[in-house]
């Protein structure tokens, strides 16, 4: 793996069972370095998403299986980072899961049932935008379980975990915290700007007054599920550049992947054009207003 790769620290995001609940803690840490320049912020992530290229070539010739999972507080950037990490690699190795609320069905089934058929097979890299979490966190928060629900799934998970990784997964579990004061001033920005409105939800609303009851779920998640073969990683994200760029460091230096010896591309001549005619395409052309 290339230095750039590696700059991550293996292991030391999840291994402490005590977070920092208060709004003031939170707030603190986002005024502890200024934000990061955009086109610092370029340089830097064209960088990774070359390494995250080579990764996703290893990843189809080793024929590994890796699983990232994404969860945090509503507006602490989950989206935006998977977007930087998928942008420049091929979606038939890189698959986002975001599943829609549970079916009547579903509802019926083994909890973590729906989840199963998403997993990676060899050679896939399979990222889940909120996961099987939801029941330690949104579902137990504002209620869509029971206690005993949440209890049973805090104590089957790492059971669950430890035969994902016997089978093989590499699995990665990171949790994006983001401080009260930036949450507040991301989402209304969402009211204010046209173009992300479609991203504030009715359970955005719902769950905006209930801070410490998110932060008592996320505690006692971590408590229940931080386990030495899938250990939680924290990621501060009151800077959204640093916070993706960090992300990416690390998760490239949790995959043993070795960049590929490049492949020499030679362009073979074009056919020539025979008696082919280019015909006139200026009815079928769209307007050109730019």
């Amino acid at each position: 793996m290339s230095k750039k790769g590696k700059k991550g620290k293996k292991g030391k995001g999840g291994k402490s069972k005590k977070s920092e609940t208060s709004n003031d803690a939170g707030n603190a840490h986002a005024e502890s370095s200024p934000k990061m320049k955009t086109k610092e912020y370029e340089a830097e992530l064209r960088t990774l998403q070359g390494e995250l290229v080579a990764m996703q070539e290893w990843v189809k010739a080793s024929g590994a299986k890796v699983l990232v999972v994404f969860e945090g507080r509503d507006t602490a950037g989950k989206g935006g980072t998977i977007k930087a990490i998928t942008d420049r690699v091929s979606p038939r190795v890189f698959r986002v899961v975001a599943l829609p609320s549970p079916t009547e069905r579903e509802k019926t089934q083994m909890y973590v049932q729906r989840y199963l058929p998403h997993f990676p097979a060899g050679g896939e890299v399979v990222i889940f935008d909120r996961s099987w979490y939801n029941r330690a966190g949104v579902e137990r928060v504002l209620g869509f379980c029971t206690p005993d629900e949440t209890e049973r799934f805090l104590e089957m998970t790492p059971g669950v975990e430890k035969a994902m990784v016997d089978a093989g997964i590499i699995l990665l579990k990171y949790w994006l915290e983001v401080g009260a004061d930036e949450q507040t001033r991301r989402l209304q920005s969402r009211v204010d700007d046209p173009r992300k409105i479609w991203k504030l939800s009715e359970m955005d609303l719902k769950s905006y007054n209930r801070w410490y009851d998110y932060a008592r779920a996320r505690d006692a998640m971590f408590e229940a599920t931080d386990s030495k073969w899938a250990p939680w990683h924290v990621a501060r994200t009151d800077d959204k550049k640093r916070g993706r760029l960090n992300i990416i460091t690390h998760l490239l230096s949790q995959v043993p992947y070795e960049p590929l010896k490049p492949k020499k591309v030679q362009f073979p001549d074009r056919q020539p054009e025979g008696d082919y005619t280019e015909p006139d395409l200026s009815s079928r052309e769209i307007p050109t207003p730019f």
